[in-house]
C-alpha cells in the first residue's frame, strides 16, 4: 500500500484534503475554501494548468501538463460519478513529469457545461469526449485513454466506438456491467421503494451525501481502507458538493437507466484496441467479476488486481495505478502490438 500517499490524502467525489487541514478551517477559513486552495495547490506543485475550451457553444474544463511526443502518447483520464479533474491529482503525481497528460471534468462536473440529461447518458457522454478530443486535437495522433467508475464505462464505450483514436486503453472498476455488488442491491432496494412509493427518495441515494454522516458512509463504500476524517473537513467536502447534489440525482437517474446501466457490457465485444483492467478485489459498488467478462469478451485483455483495495483505486493505490498504465504503454509500444501503435507511434 502506498502508505505515505493514504496519511496523507482522502479523496472524497474528486476532492482531496489532509487532515491536517481541519486546524485551519477551524480558526481561518471555512472548509470547503480550504478544499478549494489545497487543490489549487497540488495543481501547482505537479504542473497541472487549468484550461477551458469553446467549442460549438460547449465549454470544456481540464487540467493538463507536458507535451506530446514520438513514441510517447498522450493520456486522457475520464473520472467518475460526481468526481472531477482533480480526482487524479494521487496518480499524476508519480507519472513521469514529461508525460502529456490532460484530465478533464466530465460532462456537467465542475468547469464544463452543464446542459441536460441528453450528455449525461454514457452515450451522450462519449460523444461529448469525442468532441473535446476534435477540439483539442487529440487526434493528431493515437492516445492512451483512462477511466474509472463512470469514466470507465465512458471509456469502453468510446474505445468501442472510436478504434483509431486510441493506442490503448485503461479501465478503472467501470461501471456498466451486470455484476452484483452490496451497491446494485442497494439500489434495487431503492427501486422497489419508488414502485410503492411513485417517486425516488433523492436522499436515499449512497454516492449523493447531504450530511457529515451520509459522506462518511460514502468513503465506507467506496474504499477498503478506513480513513478517520475530522469533522470539519467531513463538513467541507459535504459543502462543497450539496450545490450539485440536484444535478448529481439528475445524472445518476440517467447512468443507471435503462439505456446506459450496461452500456459497456453491450459494447465490449467491439473493443480491439489493447485494453487493461485495474480492480480493487474488495470493490463494493461494482464488483471486480467484471474483469473476468471483460477478460472473456475483449482480446488480449490484460487484468491487474489489487489487494486490500476497494472501489477507489486512484486514491487507495495512486502509486501502483501510476506504474501499472505506465508499464503498460511502454509494454505496448516497445512489442509494437496493435495496428494503432506501430502505424503512427513509432
Amino acid at each position: 500500500m502506498d502508505v505515505d500517499v493514504v496519511n496523507m490524502f482522502v479523496l472524497a467525489g474528486g476532492t482531496l484534503v489532509i487532515p491536517i487541514l481541519a486546524f485551519f478551517a477551524s480558526f481561518y477559513m471555512w472548509p470547503a475554501a480550504i478544499i478549494h486552495v489545497y487543490n489549487w495547490y497540488w495543481r501547482r506543485r505537479l504542473g497541472l494548468q487549468v484550461v477551458y475550451s469553446e467549442n460549438r457553444g460547449y465549454r470544456f474544463c481540464y487540467s493538463h501538463r507536458g507535451k506530446p511526443g514520438p513514441g510517447r502518447p498522450s493520456i486522457l483520464m475520464l473520472h467518475g460519478f460526481s468526481a472531477n479533474k482533480d480526482m487524479w491529482l494521487p496518480v499524476a503525481k508519480f507519472l513521469p513529469k514529461h508525460q502529456h497528460l490532460l484530465c478533464i471534468d466530465m460532462p456537467g462536473h465542475e468547469g464544463t457545461s452543464r446542459t441536460d440529461a441528453r450528455d449525461y447518458s454514457i452515450e451522450g457522454q462519449v460523444k461529448r469526449i469525442r468532441q473535446f478530443v476534435e477540439s483539442v486535437r487529440l487526434t493528431k495522433r493515437p492516445f492512451h485513454l483512462v477511466g474509472t467508475s463512470m469514466g470507465g464505462n465512458v471509456a469502453g464505450v468510446y474505445a468501442a466506438r472510436y478504434p483509431n483514436d486510441l493506442c490503448s486503453v485503461t479501465l478503472i472498476c467501470p461501471a456498466g456491467l451486470p455484476n452484483e455488488s452490496p451497491f446494485v442491491e442497494r439500489l434495487r432496494e431503492l427501486e422497489k421503494d419508488r414502485e410503492l412509493s411513485g417517486s425516488l427518495d433523492p436522499q436515499g441515494i449512497p454516492l449523493i451525501p447531504s450530511t457529515p454522516e451520509e459522506m462518511e458512509d460514502m468513503l465506507k463504500l467506496c474504499s477498503f481502507v478506513r480513513f478517520k476524517i475530522p469533522q470539519q473537513i467531513l463538513q467541507g467536502l459535504v459543502d462543497v458538493r450539496v450545490p450539485n447534489n440536484d444535478f448529481y440525482r439528475e445524472l445518476f437517474m440517467e447512468i443507471v437507466g435503462e439505456k446506459s446501466r450496461h452500456s459497456l457490457h453491450e459494447n465490449m465485444h467491439l473493443i480491439t484496441v489493447p485494453t487493461q483492467v485495474i480492480w480493487g478485489k474488495h470493490d463494493q459498488v461494482v464488483d471486480v467479476s467484471g474483469s473476468s467478462m471483460l477478460k472473456e469478451a475483449v482480446s488480449g485483455c490484460q487484468v491487474e488486481l489489487l489487494d486490500n483495495c476497494g472501489h477507489s483505486v486512484v486514491m487507495e493505490r495512486p502509486r501502483k495505478t501510476a506504474q501499472l498504465i505506465m508499464d503498460f504503454i511502454n509494454n505496448q509500444h516497445n512489442s509494437g502490438s496493435g495496428s494503432n501503435n506501430s502505424k503512427k507511434l513509432s
